[in-house]
């Protein structure tokens, strides 16, 4: 059986994901049910307007397991387990959801947010995925889809964390992440939160299949959050075992529970490739082709290149949090060609960009000198502007001065953002087996 939950957060506290510890602990750790695989964080569309911090959605399956049993975390000192697969045999929702519904009331915030509780037995229709990461899904095909499901529904609100429940029960895999998240005794939530940033570079250094989790160059965490909510750190890498041992590593306050999750993040689902459509929607993602048509950099750091694309111009930003990240967009120059993935925004209406790959550069000139004539060999003087060059004593035309090829600052590749400043879907070039170019990492400014 699937339980989903979503939308219990808000920026003052909580979180949905210490809810689902919380419905692990009461079906599967003290009580009689199995878990049927890692709970699943599962993150939808980041451009959602009305979205609380990273926009994800819980979904956890119960039943009576069978086949391999993992290990993947504790709460209260006893360990959590999940099994590979499970029998046909599946629970009745309703007792589910009187199991779960105190959790929900109790561990939602009930000024800002609308909890959803999903219970199911069969999965929504993958597309609800698909819809839900990447554009504004509409409720009336949300409930329309658990109507035919016949699924057990609960709100609170106006009990919009249905959506998201349905889109990430829908979720089937082509790529994916794992997250250990460690929590917080209750007592210590909303106070400063105390670690070593040296326990954290040492994981990242030694766990190759780890992301995200450490900035080298400004020897900055990135994995721990800043807000009241119960999360001590958020570490994500590609193999499970990897993050246990890597949790081994990292040093902190002391911990109530840690947990593993199956994710979505760093995979780039939330990006749309070759936009079908005549004209970008906002309030979605994309990844856009063009040729830089001109540049600018106003008050405050951010950075802006203008595109021709096939869709007609579109404007792209990179703002101050990303740091040096946009120093690329200073090196770029008219004509050269790029792809861009990032979040169209509706006002103003710009591409926020995540990363930029930079195809080809355009040959950049500075002028020398005024031409020699050829016959005497004086230097020319101009005409006129735009008009070219002549001798004055044997009356010979050119049309160009002398001009030097100057060297890029920047050269074809893949440029992202420093590890704070990234998005939880986008995918990391170390996740891509990519690396930013030398030239970028060796010449950035402090």
């Amino acid at each position: 059986m699937f339980v989903a939950a979503d939308d219990t957060d808000s920026m003052r506290g909580n979180c949905t994901t210490f809810l689902a510890t919380e419905i692990v602990r009461a079906l599967a750790v003290d009580g009689d049910l199995d878990l049927i695989g890692p709970p699943r964080l599962v993150r939808l569309n980041p451009a959602i307007p009305w979205k609380t911090r990273g926009n994800g959605a819980l979904v956890m399956r119960f039943g009576r397991g069978r086949g391999p049993q993992t290990f993947i975390g504790k709460i209260n000192k006893q360990e959590v387990w999940c099994y590979e697969r499970q029998t046909a045999w599946e629970p009745d929702p309703e007792q589910l959801l009187k199991i779960i519904r105190p959790l929900v009331e109790r561990y939602h915030d009930p000024v800002d947010s609308d909890p959803g509780i999903v219970i199911t037995a069969k999965r929504p229709a993958q597309r609800f995925y698909w819809y839900g990461v990447r554009r504004i899904i509409p409720r009336i095909a949300v409930e329309t889809e658990l109507k035919r499901l016949s699924a057990t529904v609960f709100e609170l609100g106006c009990g919009r964390g249905i959506i998201g429940c349905t889109c990430a029960a829908a979720w089937r895999p082509k790529d994916s992440t794992y997250e250990l998240l460690a929590y917080r005794p209750a007592a210590r939530w909303g106070t400063p939160r105390r670690f070593s940033p040296d326990s954290v570079a040492r994981a990242e250094h030694e766990i190759a299949t780890s992301f995200n989790s450490w900035e080298d160059r400004d020897r900055k965490v990135a994995m721990v959050p800043g807000t009241p909510c119960p999360v001590m750190y958020g570490f994500r890498g590609d193999v499970i075992a990897d993050l246990i041992h890597g949790h081994s590593i990292i040093k902190t306050e002391p911990q109530s529970r840690w947990l593993v999750f199956r994710t979505n993040q760093g995979t780039d689902d939330h990006i749309i490739p070759n936009c079908p459509f005549r004209e970008f929607i906002p309030n979605s993602s994309y990844a856009v082709r063009g040729t830089v048509v001109s540049r600018e950099r106003i008050q405050g750091g951010h950075t802006f290149i203008t595109l021709q694309t096939r869709y007609g111009l579109l404007k792209c930003g990179a703002y101050g949090p990303s740091r040096e990240f946009r120093h690329t967009l200073d090196w770029l120059t008219a004509g050269d060609v790029v792809e861009v993935l990032g979040e169209l925004r509706d006002e103003p209406r710009t591409l926020n960009i995540e990363k930029l790959h930079v195809l080809t550069l355009a040959p950049e000139y500075r002028k020398i000198s005024n031409p020699v004539c050829p016959c005497c060999g004086r230097t020319m003087s101009s005409v006129g502007r735009n008009q070219g060059f002549r001798c004055r004593h044997c009356d010979t035309r050119a049309a160009e001065p002398v001009r030097k090829k100057e060297t890029r600052w920047i050269v074809p590749g893949w440029y992202e953002p420093p590890a704070g400043s990234r998005r939880h879907l986008s995918k990391p070039l170390k996740r891509m087996g990519e690396v930013q170019p030398v030239e970028f990492v060796d010449c950035r400014n402090p």
